[in-house]
């Protein structure tokens, strides 16, 4: 486990380094094992590691995975690691989970608006942007072939029991915080989910030998 010389965004580090990984249960861990077992075989046969985090409409959870799997990978200094994200169908990133990532020291900037506005997402000033916008998982955005297809919500889980070109389907599952949705606890309980995910994530990564 090796991590980079402090290139991510100096707040996005911070919270990096304050995550704890022993707040997650050995029934989580055997959850999430599969995904530090795919990126760890393409690790060690010198591949290209492509995950596409999938959720019904592509506006929250696979968004904050996708951001955070690609910023810790940078962070662990794990080379050719391609994130995305899709839903079973397209709706819009929900500007709450934009502006969670944004409060944690992402620099966002809007490239394009509308009903599907489309994000430019960057964790360190020399990384390319995470480009944001709702797809469906097989959009021409996301790979075809030679990717892991990580369910993040139970209803697409359930909806898509194989995802076309997905080497392997590994359920793992976060609370929506769309039930918080325009109530006051909405920021703090996306801020929540998010912590979550990057925890879980920061683990998986945390266990790959480079």
């Amino acid at each position: 486990m090796t991590t980079t010389q402090s290139t991510l965004f100096t707040e996005i580090e911070t919270i990096i380094k304050g995550l704890n990984p022993e707040t997650i249960s050995e029934n989580r861990k055997t959850v999430l094992q599969p995904l530090a077992d795919f990126i760890q075989l393409k690790v060690s046969n010198k591949e290209d590691i492509r995950i596409n985090f999938i959720c019904t409409h592509n506006s929250r959870r696979s968004h904050l995975s996708q951001v955070w799997a690609q910023t810790l990978a940078r962070y662990f200094n794990i080379k050719n690691v391609f994130c995305y994200s899709g839903g079973t169908e397209a709706t819009a990133l929900f500007p709450m989970a934009a502006k969670t990532l944004e409060n944690s020291g992402f620099k966002i900037k809007t490239i394009s608006e509308g009903n599907n506005p489309v994000y430019s997402i960057k964790y360190a000033d020399n990384a390319h942007p995470i480009i944001g916008f709702s797809k469906k998982l097989d959009d021409d955005f996301n790979p075809k072939s030679e990717f892991a297809a990580i369910m993040t919500c139970d209803s697409a889980n359930e909806a898509c029991p194989f995802v076309l070109g997905a080497e392997k389907r590994i359920p793992i599952t976060f609370e929506d915080p769309k039930a918080f949705d325009n109530t006051p606890q909405q920021a703090e309980k996306y801020n929540e989910r998010s912590l979550q995910i990057a925890t879980d994530l920061f683990y998986v990564f945390s266990q790959i030998n480079s």
